[in-house]
């Protein structure tokens, strides 16, 4: 029974890799045949000024469209950050998804883009590094995963 219903599972994925690669009427075809993406997972965290937290707050309640588009092109999914206070003090943790081949060089392009440069111009003074990310010279600071699943 197990072995008849891969076959007919691969049959019916076949039939639909051949009708997506050689349906030459609908140009609308949505399918793509790829190999599997490798996702690197990243989990940040730095500081949130406390008179600052409004500010931040409204600027990523309508986050600018040019910023959206640049995280897209850059190759980050799933982008979530999310703000804690503790023992008074709040922090930002963020999490992202990077599906691309050349993670330093897509943050290069980032980092060069000038409506990305403008909108750090904005959250960069509201945040508050942690002591190793401030001597790096960075905001945030990379998080170590200890657990994942799906």
């Amino acid at each position: 029974m197990y072995k008849l219903r891969l076959i007919q599972t691969l049959a019916i994925v076949g039939c639909l890799a051949f009708a997506a690669c050689n349906n030459q009427q609908d140009k609308t075809s949505k399918t793509v045949i790829t190999d599997t993406v490798k996702v690197q997972r990243f989990g940040m965290v730095t500081g949130l000024k406390p008179e600052k937290t409004a500010y931040y707050k409204k600027l990523h309640a309508a986050v600018w469209p040019g910023v959206l588009k640049k995280i897209k092109d850059c190759n980050i999914h799933n982008y979530s950050i999310y703000l804690q206070k503790i023992d008074g003090k709040y922090f930002l943790f963020s999490y992202f998804e990077y599906t691309g081949t050349d993670f330093n060089g897509d943050m290069a392009k980032m980092a060069a883009d000038s409506t990305t440069q403008r909108w750090w111009k904005e959250t960069n003074p509201a945040q508050n590094p942690l002591p190793e990310a401030a001597s790096q010279k960075k905001i945030w600071q990379n998080m170590e995963e200890v657990f994942h699943t799906n």
